[in-house]
């Protein structure tokens, strides 16, 4: 047990400082920061064990722990927003799953159910990631439909991929505020991601609002099914150390791709004279170092004004917080929500902010 505990110390301490450590550099560190809440989780279930033992040793776990408690904030929080009778400025941001294009839900209403949920939140602002449009006629054009659900007539959109000159996949800004200039960050990595960022007229002041879709794992369906017999304990040990392997290559290229990503979005936003609030899904945990890169400059909603444990994807796995809104330390931000159900793989989130 004592030697258990000290592998799990060490393992801990080791994902606490996987965020300082590009993994361009040294990637390893990365898994153990992927693996954080659990090895947290299991240090403070050794601190108990000791504790009732009343063995001298509780003092190694309770160093780790005190250690890891700022990191572990960033995973759960407690607060009590105030009631605010002065305007806010709502902003959401979802990755809206292509509005289910592909039926992935198994229910042909879920388009219209995550048009009905975003008319509900009515935000001021709305970042999309996954985003799809259509020119074709009798297609779905995306666009027009929520710049009038929404009220919404400015927008900024940005594609990845386009087919037939017709149907678009990328990212989409909508706002209710004019949009006086706007551009895009083209990721020097093969994938369908990139930020996009639309400077807007709020009451006489310029803020920037980024929205960025970074890097994904993209797991197959045999990794799935794999990870899935591991938890249920069915796992093939045949197949056990190539599927094992394919994890982890493709955790590998997941987190070096957004590490190049990332650092491209942070030298753009040092160049930015305006107040800044960043949406998007970052496809990586409170513990990565794609969140503290971000998380120097900006301040977290969630941190501020969040809840409970802020979980956002709604995937198999892992069910973490990785979809984020960020803001200039100028800014004030007065609520924080995640919504309680969603129609895609990942919750919709608004933080409110007091205008000026």
């Amino acid at each position: 047990m004592l030697w258990l505990h000290y592998f799990i110390i060490v393992s801990l301490l080791i994902s606490v400082s996987a965020k300082y450590i590009s993994p361009l550099l040294f990637w390893i560190p990365t898994f153990f920061g992927l693996a954080y809440p659990f090895l947290f989780l299991l240090n403070l279930l050794f601190v108990l064990y000791w504790l009732v033992q009343f063995k001298s040793v509780i003092t190694f776990g309770l160093i780790a722990l005190a250690i890891s408690v700022p990191t572990a904030l960033r995973y759960v929080q407690i607060s009590f927003p105030k009631k605010s009778e002065a305007k806010q400025l709502k902003v959401t941001s979802y990755n809206s799953m292509l509005f289910d294009l592909y039926n992935w839900t198994k229910n042909k209403e879920t388009r219209n159910k995550i048009f009905s949920s975003l008319s509900e939140t009515d935000p001021d602002i709305l970042c999309l990631q996954e985003f799809y449009t259509s020119e074709l006629k009798g297609g779905y054009n995306n666009i027009d439909t929520l710049k009038s659900l929404l009220k919404t007539p400015y927008h900024h959109t940005e594609f990845t991929s386009t087919l037939r000159e017709v149907d678009h996949w990328g990212v989409a800004t909508f706002s209710k505020y004019p949009i006086i200039n706007q551009g895009k960050i083209i990721f020097k990595t093969k994938s369908n991601n990139i930020c996009i960022f639309s400077d807007m007229i709020i009451n006489k002041d310029t803020i920037r609002v980024y929205n960025l879709h970074l890097q994904s794992i993209s797991f197959s369906k045999g990794d799935n099914k794999f990870l899935e017999d591991v938890i249920s304990d069915k796992k093939d040990a045949a197949d056990e150390v190539e599927n094992s392997k394919s994890i982890l290559r493709r955790l590998k290229r997941a987190f070096t791709r957004r590490t190049k990503q990332v650092d491209m979005v942070v030298a753009h936003m040092k160049t930015c004279k305006y107040k800044i609030i960043l949406c998007g899904d970052f496809n990586d945990t409170a513990a990565s170092y794609t969140y503290q890169q971000i998380s120097k400059k900006l301040k977290d909603t969630f941190i501020e004004k969040g809840n409970g444990f802020g979980q956002t994807y709604a995937g198999k796995w892992p069910q973490f917080r990785i979809d984020y809104i960020m803001h200039d330390k100028a800014l004030k931000c007065v609520n924080y929500k995640r919504s309680e159900e969603t129609f895609t793989d990942h919750y919709p989130i608004t933080a409110y902010f007091q205008k000026n």
